[in-house]
């Protein structure tokens, strides 16, 4: 394959802008979903059914965004992405002014649609980019995600009683516009040439794949890091206003919780390549115990955004080192078939999560959603000790 780190440097810029404005997507639902949940929902205990709406979109959209991606190229599809976030905008600004809890919930689906493209965009800054370069171009598109940590929750802050009485009416509206703004930026990206035709072995199937005990066990501990951190993230605002702290002060939980999502992503790498994939998990499953630590220590804003940063960063170790096992041992022409199965498990398993923690955080309050961190937190670990018997094994036999 032809190397262009021209074409691919324009292309990653350009990614990293479109990432820092989809922080208006993803992190306004996860900073007001819940809220809104509250208001609209028919008991306390479905407040957090908008989020588990936008975790379902997200995994639902996953394989059809792949067809597009192949079929329409990454610019159109992206920009499709882009057009369903602008809509789902509109329609959840419809939903609050109309008091429809249903709606509402099919509007935060169509933003967790949106997110299946965005996730794609690392990959689309890679696209004939040399070796040396394709780290980089990684980077730049996680910088916007930092940015992206701002534009959201700065976004609900200053537009959420913009339309009284109608609270968050605004912040879908500028959330829409935010999307808009992302269509037109895409426009400034470039389609890599396709490359050539090569053989490719064939893939094998599913079945076959899956009778890896790596392959499930790295799939294990990855769908367990997503959970947990969505389990914790879709409560805390709930868990905050019932504390008696302001909307604003829950957003900016929100906000340094993806900063410790995000930033990580600039060293997690040289930390797995120095200490190995399975200290770098084992740390990041530390700190989410850590997190539920915390979280059982206080209820002061210092033990929230603790927690959240906590909960941020150990999710990044715990699931990029997760997800480096993954996609270990593919072939080509395995890898999306790979890759799509495992972030419908990963998202299948968040989703149930999402919605058990509002019903546990009515039901029993906030110390039994940290209380109940820790037996999965111990799971994974016992997963992560597997792993490294098997590859001891593996050495010795």
């Amino acid at each position: 394959m032809a190397h262009d780190d021209a074409l691919a440097r324009r292309n990653a810029l350009v990614l990293s802008g479109a990432q820092a404005l989809a922080g208006a997507n993803a992190s306004v639902v996860f900073a007001t979903g819940a809220l809104v949940g509250a208001s609209l929902g028919p008991s306390p205990a479905w407040a957090t059914a908008p989020t588990t709406t936008f975790v379902l979109g997200t995994a639902l959209a996953t394989m059809p965004a792949a067809y597009l991606l192949r079929r329409l190229g990454r610019r159109a599809a992206y920009q499709y992405g882009a057009a369903m976030g602008l809509l789902a905008g509109l329609l959840a600004a419809y939903a609050v002014r109309e008091g429809s809890f249903a709606l509402f919930m099919i509007a935060t689906a169509m933003c967790g649609c949106y997110q299946a493209f965005v996730v794609n965009y690392r990959f689309g800054a890679t696209d004939n980019a040399s070796p040396g370069f394709r780290p980089k171009a990684i980077a730049w598109v996680l910088a916007g995600g930092i940015a992206a940590a701002f534009v959201g929750p700065q976004l609900v802050i200053h537009t959420m009683d913009m339309m009284p009485p109608f609270t968050f009416m605004a912040s879908y509206i500028g959330q829409a516009l935010v999307a808009g703004l992302s269509i037109f930026l895409l426009f400034f990206f470039r389609n890599a040439p396709a490359p050539a035709a090569g053989s490719q072995e064939p893939a094998r199937p599913l079945r076959e794949i899956l009778k890896s005990r790596r392959l499930k066990l790295a799939i294990g501990i990855s769908a367990i890091a997503q959970a947990l951190m969505n389990f914790i993230m879709t409560a805390t605002p709930l868990a905050m206003i019932g504390c008696f702290h302001t909307t604003t002060e829950a957003t900016l939980a929100i906000q340094w919780h993806i900063v410790g999502m995000f930033l990580p992503g600039f060293f997690t790498g040289p930390l797995i390549a120095r200490f190995g994939v399975y200290k770098v998990i084992a740390a990041g499953l530390i700190l989410l115990a850590l997190c539920g630590i915390v979280g059982l220590s206080g209820i002061t804003i210092a033990h929230f955004n603790t927690a959240l940063i906590l909960l941020g960063v150990g999710w990044n170790f715990a699931f990029v080192g997760a997800s480096a096992v993954v996609a270990e041992g593919q072939k080509p022409s395995e890898r999306n078939l790979v890759q799509g199965f495992t972030d419908l498990v990963i998202f299948s398993v968040t989703a149930l999560a999402s919605l058990s923690s509002g019903k546990l955080l009515a039901g029993f309050g906030w110390a039994s959603l940290n209380i109940a961190l820790f037996p999965f937190i111990i799971a994974a670990l016992a997963m992560v000790a597997l792993l490294l018997r098997d590859d001891r094994r593996r050495v010795s036999g």
